[in-house]
């Protein structure tokens, strides 16, 4: 629940962030809860045991931590802030991940069989994280330019693959992609290239759980509507002078 809690804190932060660019919070909302907006091919994937929320909360935050560290330090401002809020809480849920992940791959032949398998299952979701190869990129170059976005989307995967790979080899876990090798000349890792094809259909809104993850957010809208109408009225009477 504490996680939870930081997460909504995060999304407070973020879209506080992208009003100053002059878009009004609802407006985004809606967007979203439309599908019109896109949002990040990680949360369309089931988990489908417990093993699956630890290699979650290990491997995707620490995926997140790489790109909001790097992105931190970049040109605008009320981003950067926000991510630096951000990362503070983003280790304290990689080290929870990172725990159950331990806990299970070093406990009973069952939990090892089904942390190895929620690791099987989160790989190719993982490599398409960072998004798109530099070479089919649409945006990475202008938002380097700008120094909005400052490594590109392979420089992050290779920085994840360098901090992450021997750390889930040394737990004596596999990894389902046959090519995975780091060069010791050239310091860069070679992986199998991920399905770029699929990656497109989940960000558009074809991914496995798109349509269940946004009937619930479209649920909670409609059903905090009330509370949200409580506030704005208590807010109206509060700022109305006295007569």
């Amino acid at each position: 629940m504490a996680k939870v809690q930081d997460e909504v804190g995060h999304a407070q932060l973020l879209y506080s962030a992208c009003e100053t660019l002059g878009k009004k919070r609802e407006d985004m909302i809606n967007d979203l809860i439309n599908g019109k907006s896109k949002y990040s091919n990680i949360f369309n994937y089931p988990a489908v045991t417990w093993a699956d929320s630890a290699v979650i909360a290990w491997l995707v935050d620490a995926g997140a931590i790489i790109n909001q560290l790097t992105n931190s330090k970049g040109s605008y401002g009320p981003y950067c802030r926000a991510l630096d809020r951000i990362c503070a809480e983003e280790s304290f849920h990689l080290k929870y991940g990172h725990d159950n992940v331990v806990f299970l791959a070093t406990g009973t032949p069952k939990q090892r069989q089904m942390v190895q398998e929620a690791m099987n299952r989160w790989w190719p979701p993982l490599m398409h994280f960072f998004g798109p190869s530099d070479k089919t990129s649409l945006h990475t170059e202008t938002l380097m330019k700008w120094k909005v976005k400052m490594a590109t989307n392979d420089d992050m995967r290779q920085q994840f693959l360098d901090m992450y790979v021997p750390k889930i080899w040394d737990l004596g876990l596999t990894l389902p992609d046959p090519n995975l090798k780091k060069n010791e000349d050239t310091g860069k890792w070679a992986y199998t290239e991920p399905d770029w094809e699929e990656f497109k259909r989940v960000i558009n809104g074809d991914g496995p759980c798109n349509k269940e993850r946004l009937a619930v957010r479209r649920m909670a809208e409609e059903k905090g509507r009330w509370v949200r109408n409580a506030i704005m009225k208590k807010d109206a009477e509060y700022v109305t002078p006295l007569s």
